[in-house]
């Protein structure tokens, strides 16, 4: 295969242009070219009035070698790429079938690689299937009671299934996991674009869809999923694990088991510290969710004629604020909403979503400021779950149970809000005025403004006045880590601690290369387990416990 790197084309060419730049770099006529696929599409946005795609293209055709001397570019290479590979099976006897806690990216992905491999894993979920949740979340959103299981955080797919569905990741991927990712997302229904997409993303809308899928297909290898099935105490023997135990009571025998809880799991974080299992505190970002018109983020990255071609612009953006802190952009939503993503009780967090067409009217990002333990103001491994709880309680009080927002003058000023300016909001679930400076210590407070006054220097209007702020943003990753060793085993012997919640990623792409990483390991040291007798055509609920 030859690596083309560099291909340089307008962003209103057609396919039949690229072919000809194909066929024109290597020198070859058409009919000699065997294939050729897209591995990589991105926008150079340097100047407006050009704006081009730059691709990499691996091309097939018959004495590459030949060609590529020929070629006289050092742009066209031999491909490197190694095809991913999956262990063969270890001969260590596996007395009952891999239970996996938890059924986000991590989960899944694992229980895929699982499932395809024979090994019928057991996905243990404590909030509901795709097609439930979805109904129960947008009737939270709606006004309705908040459920602390099945929520934006909990339930199947994880949290990243209410987001925008980016699957970029800052993972250095030697191994080939990345593009089994994405073209795994893609064959069970994702648009195929994604596995060449410089800044690849899903869509809430469609990535439901996917995850169904993917559990479909799970259960058709011999795989089982229960639902509403919360894991909340292990049991242990001579340092390893022996059984899962449900909040119904319910043991489950275990012998390897794989800790995909997501990084909302705190009543989970909480009975693993108690029953022994080693776990610190880690550092991470807190902050707001600011909201600009989504023609000025478009009119700044593109031009005024850009956005007809490119669709709605995204942006990265970030600040050494004079104090040391980082202040950067995350989980930016072009297109998209803000929405309440709480899973407690009288306690209040954000997150942002778009649609795969991105048609929102408003963009938004998180706007995010480092912390580490020496901010948490607490002792033990759960100090920083303790400090985002503080803020998400703070919110919750200054928006009454609604989402808090403030303009930005105002968030500058010390002062609640009292009327829109330009700026419309985009939300999902309720929104009150209120004085965000109540709920971010003042140092956090302090360098956001310091960012965003930087980020008006990079993007023109993103400082405006009436830029609607909203809180807060707590959940940007885990605030534990498990450690684990280099088989990816805990100090338990049995117990697998994976993705995010672990704290071994930072997103849907890469909790999912975790997953598939951790199933790996599985695969390499046990042999399938023996048939077991259950129905594996079903998901299932868990029963309540009789009275």
């Amino acid at each position: 295969m030859i690596r083309i790197n560099q291909l340089k084309l307008p962003v209103t060419h057609s396919q039949e242009d690229l072919e000809k730049k194909i066929e024109k770099t290597l020198r070859l006529p058409k009919e000699r070219i065997k294939s050729w696929r897209l591995v990589r599409q991105s926008v150079d946005a340097r100047k407006k009035e050009e704006l081009r795609y730059i691709y990499a293209v691996d091309v097939e055709t018959e004495k590459e070698s030949q060609v590529v001397r020929r070629a006289k570019d050092q742009n066209v290479q031999l491909s490197t790429e190694r095809p991913y590979r999956f262990p063969k099976p270890g001969t260590e006897p596996l007395s009952c079938r891999p239970v996996i806690v938890g059924e986000g990216p991590a989960g899944l992905f694992c229980g895929l690689m699982l499932a395809r491999a024979g090994y019928r894993p057991l996905l243990l979920e404590r909030g509901e299937a795709v097609e439930e949740r979805t109904k129960r979340v947008e009737a939270f959103w709606a006004g309705g009671p908040l459920d602390p299981n099945s929520n934006v955080q909990f339930g199947e797919g994880g949290a990243g299934t209410f987001s925008d569905g980016k699957l970029n990741t800052l993972v250095k991927d030697r191994t080939g996991r990345n593009r089994l990712v994405l073209e795994t997302l893609a064959a069970f229904g994702a648009d195929p674009a994604i596995t060449y997409q410089a800044k690849p993303h899903i869509g809430t809308d469609v990535l439901s869809g996917v995850v169904r899928a993917i559990r479909e297909e799970i259960l058709r290898l011999g795989g089982e999923v229960r639902f509403s099935s919360q894991v909340t105490d292990l049991e242990l023997k001579d340092g390893a694990v022996a059984a899962v135990i449900l909040k119904s009571g319910e043991q489950i025998p275990a012998q390897a088991v794989v800790l995909a809880v997501g990084h909302s799991a705190r009543d989970t974080f909480q009975s693993l510290l108690a029953r022994g299992i080693p776990m610190e505190p880690k550092p991470f970002a807190v902050g707001l969710r600011i909201q600009h018109p989504q023609a000025l983020i478009d009119l700044s990255q593109y031009g005024p004629e850009g956005a007809k071609h490119l669709g709605a612009a995204s942006y990265k953006l970030t600040h050494q604020a004079s104090g040391g802190r980082g202040v950067y952009s995350f989980c930016m939503c072009p297109g998209g909403y803000v929405v309440n993503a709480s899973s407690e009780e009288g306690r209040l967090a954000v997150n942002g979503m778009s649609n795969h067409d991105r048609g929102g009217k408003n963009a938004n990002s998180a706007l995010i400021v480092t912390v580490t333990p020496e901010d948490f103001g607490g002792d033990g491994p759960l100090a920083g779950v303790e400090f985002q709880r503080r803020l998400e309680e703070r919110a919750y009080e200054a928006g009454k149970g609604a989402i808090p927002i403030q303009l930005y003058e105002d968030f500058k000023e010390h002062r609640p809000s009292k009327a829109l300016g330009e700026v419309t909001p985009e939300m999902k679930g309720g929104w009150a005025f209120a004085d965000l400076r109540t709920v971010l210590p003042e140092v956090l407070s302090q360098a956001l403004i310091e960012g965003v006054e930087a980020f008006g220097g990079k993007i023109r209007g993103f400082d405006r006045p009436d830029a609607i702020l909203a809180g807060v943003e707590s959940r940007t990753s885990s605030p534990v880590r498990i450690p684990r060793d280099e088989n990816l085993e805990s100090a338990v012997r049995g117990l697998f601690p994976c993705g995010e919640g672990a704290g071994y990623a930072g997103g849907i792409t890469s909790a999912a290369m975790d997953g598939v990483r951790v199933a790996e390991e599985l695969v390499r040291r046990y042999a399938p387990p023996p048939t077991e007798r259950h129905d594996s055509r079903n998901y299932t609920k868990e029963e309540p416990t009789q009275p």
